[in-house]
């Protein structure tokens, strides 16, 4: 017996849905040869599977001018080349770019603009035969392009968005909010996209605030805040704003001799090689910065005999 097989009858149709579907030969021993045919288009045809494609919008290619309009009155896809492209003084062409009469295409009065809001556009030309010369120029900053929109370059260094003090520094001129304020020596700090906080730290100009062998501290380094740095002294004295005055007892390394009285009349620490030496056996003998030279009359001991006379040329302690 002869079994017929219509490879068409199956479900899903082998065919896409805007296909029809045809077994010639229904015999068992003959398959794969069925065709699908594009219903809009029966000329267009393929065998053992569906039509890749059976409507094409050749308009979605865009492939007229600026400004004209595209139309694909038929969409088979055996109907291919049919389109029309129309100026918008009427003039058409089919399968190709009209060419728009002369004075008739101004690029720029397209809707909407081919320039940015914030550029200037100028046609040339605007002759049908002369497209996409249109020229972008930006309004602001700098740059132009021929048939699209400018890619302008604005230095937002321009507008001074940095403090005093602070120098501006804009690299990306495509790109807004990326400049940089960096604050100059001797203050630091930089910031991207709006002024700077500038520190100062007032312990590190030179020479010191602070006097020799102070510690200095500067607790809040921005310009609001001058004068707020601390100086401190060994001995945990100190001062805001200003040198500290460290108490410096010169007497207290016993600097003059035994028989001398000490006596450091300022222990500022900034009042240094001020002490006195006074003797004791004469107030009146006295030095500063260093020991007296008191004087000691050796024969106030009678060191010499009843029947000698004493005499002490010198009486400088020996």
């Amino acid at each position: 017996a002869s079994c017929e097989t219509d490879e068409c009858s199956v479900t899903p149709s082998p065919c896409g849905a805007d296909q029809t579907c045809v077994d010639p030969n229904k015999a068992a021993d003959k398959l794969h040869d069925f065709e699908c045919a594009c219903n809009n288009d029966m000329i267009t045809k393929k065998v053992d599977g569906p039509v890749a494609a059976c409507v094409v919008d050749e308009c979605a290619s865009s492939p007229c001018g600026m400004g004209q309009t595209c139309v694909d009155g038929d969409t088979k896809a055996s109907s291919m080349g049919d389109y029309t492209c129309e100026c918008a003084n009427g003039v058409m062409a089919i399968g190709k770019p009209a060419t728009c009469e002369m004075g008739t295409t101004d690029e720029c009065a397209s809707n909407p603009p081919p320039c940015g809001t914030d550029q200037d556009c100028t046609d040339p030309n605007t002759t049908g035969t002369s497209l996409n010369d249109f020229i972008c120029a930006c309004r602001t900053g700098s740059g132009s392009e021929v048939g699209a929109a400018a890619a302008c370059k604005v230095n937002e260094c321009d507008t001074s968005p940095c403090g005093p003090g602070q120098d501006c520094t804009d690299t990306m001129l495509t790109s807004t909010g990326d400049f940089e304020c960096t604050c100059r020596a001797p203050k630091t700090g930089t910031s991207t996209g709006s002024a700077a906080t500038c520190e100062f730290d007032e312990c590190a100009t030179m020479p010191s605030p602070c006097e020799v062998g102070q510690t200095c501290t500067d607790p809040v380094k921005t310009d609001a805040s001058l004068k707020d740095f601390s100086c401190e002294c060994a001995n945990g004295a100190s001062a805001t704003g200003a040198a500290a005055i460290c108490e410096t007892d010169e007497c207290a390394s016993s600097p003059c001799g035994a028989d001398q009285i000490c006596n450091d009349p300022n222990t500022a620490s900034n009042k240094m090689h001020d002490f006195e030496c006074t003797c004791k056996s004469d107030p009146n003998l006295k030095a500063v910065d260093g020991p007296a030279t008191c004087d000691k009359d050796e024969c106030k001991s009678k060191p010499c005999g009843a029947s000698q006379t004493c005499n002490d040329p010198v009486k400088s302690l020996r």
